[in-house]
């Protein structure tokens, strides 16, 4: 990619719509601006009504109808990750980054997503923002957690009756499939003059 210096507006909306997270731009109150083409598929048919809400009650935050006020008003924004970031940002024109979970509702039920938040200040038409991008990062917290696993034939274990196989539970799960081959202690065992014949 050849970024030029002198690129104009129209370019940079390219590059960012051509980014596949969360890319929005607030004000200090965490309302939202604008958005990238990811984000506004993010929030569907409602991308046009998200816009100038603070980002609590785009997504459906639980705590964002905790308070009369909305987003930003509740006990529990106090410690919100968002929140403080995008102030950090704006009171020391330093990029911050950090990890938190969400709860969200969306149609009447509540999910919890593990985000790394990045808001990092900026100057809009004479104006300060933060761009602040989002990065749902549950996928990848679950491959660092603990996946309880046969010791015998490799399934690992979904409920406490339910056993599925490796490949599967990481392609459903992670997106990611499996080629195969055969380590060389295995191919001695199964086919050891095969093996024999590898080895020269």
């Amino acid at each position: 990619m050849n970024l030029k210096p002198n690129a104009t507006g129209t370019d940079c909306r390219a590059i960012l719509d051509a980014i596949p997270l969360i890319i929005l731009v607030v004000d200090e109150d965490v309302q939202i601006q604008d958005m990238n083409l990811f984000a506004a598929q993010a929030f569907g048919p409602n991308a046009v009504q998200a816009l100038q809400k603070r980002g609590g009650e785009a997504f459906g935050c639980i705590h964002s109808t905790e308070a009369p006020g909305g987003c930003g008003r509740g006990a529990f924004c106090k410690q919100c990750v968002i929140r403080d970031s995008v102030n950090v940002a704006f009171q020391g024109n330093k990029v911050s980054r950090r990890r938190t979970h969400m709860h969200l509702t969306k149609n009447g039920s509540t999910q919890e997503i593990e985000m790394l938040i990045t808001a990092n200040p900026f100057e809009m038409s004479d104006c300060k923002r933060v761009l602040l991008i989002l990065e749902d990062i549950s996928e990848l917290s679950l491959l660092k957690s603990i996946i309880p696993i046969c010791a015998s034939c490799k399934r690992v274990r979904e409920t406490d009756s339910y056993w599925e196989n490796m490949e599967k539970y990481f392609h459903n799960y992670v997106g990611v499939d499996f080629s195969h081959g055969l380590c060389l202690d295995c191919a001695r065992k199964l086919y050891p003059d095969l093996a024999a014949h590898m080895g020269k």
